[in-house]
């Protein structure tokens, strides 16, 4: 059930304490694919793996909350039409959301993410949560649960292009597909004895492109959806049944 499209009525009728929310960024993603990628992405993956979860055998209901749009995304500030808040601001947000998600009687919680930069951020707020709330969180970044394919992430690179083209490809600009890939890096980031010397997107790619995006077709997008929505229905498969209570002083 997506909160966007039931009623009150529906959500009240919903027996179920599994909750997935969403979690995007609203930032550049190259010439080609629109600012909103990480929150379109990261909700399709969050409705196919709370359908993939609801029709296991013992899969039971998950209510699917809208996508938290603008993340931790200062590093693209030079790319126009990028938003961002700060990391404080970014975790006080998911955390009230999971509040009012948990109010309701859904207080497990998985934080499906599409955006690299709110990873750390989501995996401090959920430990809080954890820790001090009455509910339980766990963050799951979808590019990271697709195998082998993880390597070729990017940024508005193979990936993520791929899975646009799958699951919205009206939003992706094919005719300008071939300026992406010219202007694109090949790697995130200037490297000097382990340590990254850049912090913003700008230093190193001049279209805000990372990898070949020419590279992701919507073939590679159905399976990457597949895959991903796959370790997530396992994952809440796990949080169901995770026993959520804080260990005892030792």
């Amino acid at each position: 059930m997506h909160l966007s499209d039931a009623t009150w009525t529906d959500a009240d009728a919903a027996a179920t304490d599994l909750a997935v929310l969403p979690v995007g960024s609203t930032e550049q993603h190259g010439p080609h694919a629109p600012l909103g990628t990480d929150a379109i992405t990261a909700e399709a993956v969050a409705k196919a793996g709370a359908a993939a979860y609801e029709s296991g055998a013992d899969g039971r209901a998950v209510v699917v909350a809208p996508a938290i749009p603008v993340g931790v995304a200062a590093e693209h500030r030079q790319f126009t039409g990028t938003l961002w808040v700060s990391p404080d601001t970014f975790r006080d947000y998911v955390r009230e959301t999971v509040a009012s998600l948990a109010h309701h009687g859904w207080d497990r919680v998985v934080l499906v993410n599409g955006h690299g930069g709110n990873v750390t951020a989501l995996r401090e707020v959920a430990g809080t949560i954890a820790r001090e709330d009455d509910a339980y969180a766990v963050p799951f970044t979808w590019f990271e649960a697709v195998g082998e394919y993880s390597d070729e992430m990017g940024h508005g690179g193979p990936l993520e292009t791929a899975l646009l083209r799958h699951v919205a490809p009206e939003t992706v600009r094919e005719d300008r597909v071939e300026a992406a890939r010219e202007g694109a890096s090949d790697g995130w980031g200037e490297w000097v004895s382990y340590a990254n010397l850049a912090f913003d997107s700008a230093e190193f790619t001049d279209n805000g492109v990372v990898g070949d995006p020419g590279e992701g077709d919507a073939a590679l997008g159905e399976e990457l959806l597949d895959l991903a929505a796959a370790a997530l229905a396992d994952l809440l498969a796990a949080v169901a049944e995770r026993d959520v209570s804080r260990p005892a002083h030792k």
